[in-house]
């Protein structure tokens, strides 16, 4: 009878895959290669005349986007009205997405394609 304190020896478990002598594969002989990229090296400086091209590139771009903004104003636009434009523009997307579904649930029920069920509904494909 064997005590608490007695060394037994727990008999070795046979798995399915444990007669198959294992290899480390053949990548792991090699380097470990980090997936994260090192940033890159920093540009050469740019000389005074390129940068100043580029600043003034900059000012004229900026010049002809508040061109666009006074327009847009003269117009009847106003920026505050933007948050609003944007929410019913979400709306009418998701509205959209749902009449899509419905259009392939009944397309896929009735065997036939999307295009035969835009015609039939009179939808224009680019819609």
């Amino acid at each position: 009878m064997a005590t608490p304190n007695s060394k037994m020896k727990t008999p070795k478990m046979r798995t399915p895959m444990s007669r198959y002598r294992r290899r480390p594969a053949p990548y792991l002989n090699n380097s470990f290669k980090s997936p994260v990229r090192t940033p890159a090296a920093p540009l050469p400086p740019k000389d005074q005349a390129s940068l100043a091209q580029e600043v003034e590139m900059l000012r004229m771009k900026e010049a002809g986007l508040k061109e666009q903004v006074e327009r847009l104003q003269q117009e009847g636009y106003d920026e505050a009205d933007l948050p609003e434009c944007t929410r019913m523009l979400h709306r009418y997307n998701e509205m959209k997405d749902v009449g899509q579904m419905l259009l392939g649930r009944l397309a896929t029920l009735e065997g036939v394609t999307m295009r035969e069920m835009y015609q039939r509904f009179g939808l224009d494909l680019e819609d």
